[in-house]
């Protein structure tokens, strides 16, 4: 199942971490595995972080956060990372270490009934949104918060991240639209069987929210299951308490479906 998997400091003794390496495409991907410490079976959790190379990186105590709710939670680093081999590309091939890692977490032996949540921040909406085009039925739900849907639209507005994108995906949205294109999937999201819920501050200036209402408009367009829980007073980052108000919520949302 694992290439690898090694004990990593918990800042939690009901959670157990692990550093793991796992195959995607016959790359060596690492990531961050949780275990709830408690003897049961668990709706497996995979967790999508946001941003690229360390900015965004996949933080310990927040995947602990979503295990203490009761799920079995796999991040991963993605190509290129933390040791990984291979180069991560912003939602084009790297998409193949969120599918991969979806499957590792169906056969986890801690994870009930093969069941699987796919959750996406920021740059992880864009994954998730794959995911769950990907994995149809298999999926039990997709969560995005302050995720991204249109990469395109991510190039427009954010002029810092424009250098980068140019150079991991090869231009500018007009010079090489296809590629844009492929991580911009609207015209795949009637694949997606999983009920969807958004999650977004509308003063969020990392990624506008606009990115959520264009997936929420497409979902219904396709007759999808869509609930949208839009905050008018938050940016792309919440307040701790609320925060954590909700991820329990969150969590309840994903134990109902």
């Amino acid at each position: 199942m694992w290439i690898e998997k090694r004990r990593f400091p918990s800042p939690n003794k009901r959670i157990r971490l692990f550093s793991v390496t796992y195959l995607s495409q016959g790359l060596k991907v690492k990531g961050l595995l949780a275990e709830p410490a408690a003897p049961g079976r668990y709706d497996g959790f995979l967790y999508l972080r946001g941003g690229i190379k360390n900015v965004g990186m996949v933080r310990p105590g927040r995947i602990v956060q979503f295990a203490s709710q009761g799920f079995v939670v796999f991040a991963p680093y993605y190509r290129g990372n933390q040791g990984g081999e291979g180069n991560e590309d912003f939602a084009g091939d790297d998409r193949e270490d969120a599918f991969a890692a979806f499957r590792l977490l169906q056969n986890h032996e801690l994870v009930n009934d093969r069941r699987v949540h796919i959750f996406g921040f920021s740059r992880g909406g864009i994954m998730g949104i794959l995911t769950a085009i990907e994995m149809g039925s298999a999926a039990a739900s997709f969560a995005s918060w302050g995720g991204v849907s249109d990469m395109a639209l991510t190039y427009r507005e954010r002029k810092d991240l424009r250098r980068m994108m140019k150079r991991v995906i090869g231009g500018t949205p007009e010079k090489v639209p296809e590629a844009y294109g492929r991580r911009t999937p609207f015209d795949k999201v009637g694949s997606i069987e999983a009920p969807v819920l958004l999650i977004h501050g509308e003063k969020d200036e990392n990624v506008s929210i606009e990115h959520a209402r264009h997936l929420e408009q497409e979902l219904i367009n396709q007759k999808k299951s869509v609930e949208t829980w839009y905050f008018n007073q938050f940016t792309h980052y919440f307040p701790p308490q609320e925060n954590r108000r909700i991820v329990r919520d969150l969590a309840q949302w994903m134990k109902s479906r």
